[in-house]
């Protein structure tokens, strides 16, 4: 029977959505679910939630609770990566709150920019720790990563444990799709696309809607039409604070629409948030400090929803929008599937680098794996591209290395840092950032005084 393991279990609403996935699934009706994570409190609610489901949807499933990471890994089949290294606090306080002293504000802070590169220095050391047990203990499993910073986990992943196989996810592509077919009011199931890119900065290079005698038109001017005439975007039930003018203002400057958030993309260039700038805040509706806002609320959230679940005789959940249990599916039971994937770019976007993380479309069935070639994205897009993976790169430099001075080269590069701060104030920023996190990042990367104490 196939053997699921949950590094990171205690992040009780992924690890509940992603379960109930799994146990919707006819083939995996019977598999063996381990959920491993270091807080014995939030392990205790998530073996609550998914034992439930279990015993809701299929019976003869197995939930296990494990503390130790090794034996958790033990002969399984597939890795589900969710963790969050040093939680939201103190690290993400931390990442938002620093910052601020120097007037650089965030809107997420976890993929790219000074709190992506801080995310990716606590974040991969401990994605390598997993990958030297699966090498020992599962060296056949697929890593399901859902880890940010994606591109750079990725990258480094591929990079020092290249026998790995692994694949990072995430919700973008597919849920973009729904947005948009949302306010054009057109079923998704009628709309082909393809996409390719980067994590958070993939492009749609087709947007299509299929007509009644099985040709395809093309819905980017519908698009373009519905936001100049101020129809689009529509009230975003996700996040109401950010109404996603952003992706359609660069719509409109590019010609294909990015698969982030607007709240995610405003941060990834030097264009949107700006401190003497409040009108563009306000234009474009841009959520300053919303992933503390987001913790704070999920926290809330999940503990009357754990208090329910506690009272409750069963839980069922609806099938959520993630790939994990689909490419189990079609791995497990060789029925084909596409799903879209970050992985090492070995020729997939050939304008980008070789070796960098690429989002791109992926073949799934009983062989694995198999990117595909996405080689027609337009070059005002790959720019974008190119100006996020120099700093995915040299944080990944950094890390492979141990050479502390990338960190500093890599919050230089960033788009957004670089064009609210001086090197001297960047500098001083990362130093500051690097001292706050104290034991949460390798000693190598920690200032002098501290490495000297």
């Amino acid at each position: 029977m196939t053997t699921i393991t949950f590094i990171g279990a205690g992040s009780t609403v992924f690890t509940r959505n992603i379960a109930g996935d799994i146990l919707h699934r006819p083939s995996l009706k019977g598999a063996t679910i381990r959920l491993m994570d270091i807080d014995p409190a939030r392990l205790e609610e998530s073996q609550l939630v998914v034992g439930k489901m279990a015993a809701t949807l299929a019976p003869g499933a197995k939930v296990e609770t494990y503390a130790d990471q090794r034996a958790a890994l033990d002969g399984a089949d597939f890795v589900v990566v969710c963790f969050q290294i040093g939680g939201f606090e103190p690290c993400t306080v931390t990442d938002f709150e620093v910052p601020k002293k120097f007037g650089l504000r965030q809107t997420i802070a976890d993929t790219l920019g000074i709190g992506g590169i801080m995310r990716g220095l606590r974040t991969v050391p401990h994605l390598w720790a997993i990958c030297e047990d699966m090498l020992e203990v599962c060296p056949q499993a697929t890593m399901l990563q859902y880890v940010n910073p994606m591109a750079i986990n990725t990258w480094a992943v591929a990079t020092r444990y290249p026998r790995i196989r692994q694949v990072g996810l995430c919700h973008s592509v597919q849920g973009t799709a729904e947005e948009l077919a949302r306010d054009l009011e057109i079923p998704l199931d009628e709309i082909r696309y393809r996409c390719g890119g980067i994590n958070h900065v993939a492009f749609y290079t087709h947007f299509e809607h299929r007509q009644p005698d099985g040709s395809y038109r093309d819905l980017y001017p519908a698009l373009k039409q519905g936001y100049a005439e101020g129809r689009f975007p529509k009230p975003s039930a996700w996040n109401p604070r950010c109404p996603n003018k952003v992706r359609y203002e660069m719509l409109m400057r590019l010609g294909y629409f990015v698969t982030e958030s607007s709240e995610h993309f405003a941060e990834y260039t030097p264009w949107f948030i700006k401190r003497d700038r409040p009108d563009l805040i306000e234009k474009f509706g841009i959520p300053l400090d919303e992933y503390p806002k987001r913790c704070v609320e999920q926290v809330r959230n999940w503990r009357a929803q754990a208090e329910r679940y506690r009272k409750a005789e069963t839980i069922t959940v609806e099938p959520s929008r993630e790939y994990a249990s689909e490419i189990i599916n079609s791995v497990v039971t060789g029925e084909p599937a596409v799903i879209y994937g970050n992985v090492r770019n070995r020729g997939y976007i050939p304008q980008l680098p070789d070796g960098c993380a690429v989002e791109v479309p992926i073949l799934v069935d009983a062989n694995g794996l198999e990117p595909t070639v996405v080689d027609d994205l337009p070059p005002q897009c790959v720019a974008i591209m190119r100006s996020n993976i120099n700093v995915q790169e040299l944080t990944v430099e950094a890390l492979l290395t141990e050479n502390p001075d990338h960190i500093y080269h890599a919050a230089m590069m960033d788009p957004h840092t670089g064009a609210e701060l001086d090197l001297q104030q960047i500098r001083d920023l990362t130093d500051e950032l690097l001292a706050a996190h104290g034991d949460w990042i390798p000693r190598w990367a920690r200032p002098v005084e501290q490495n000297a104490a």
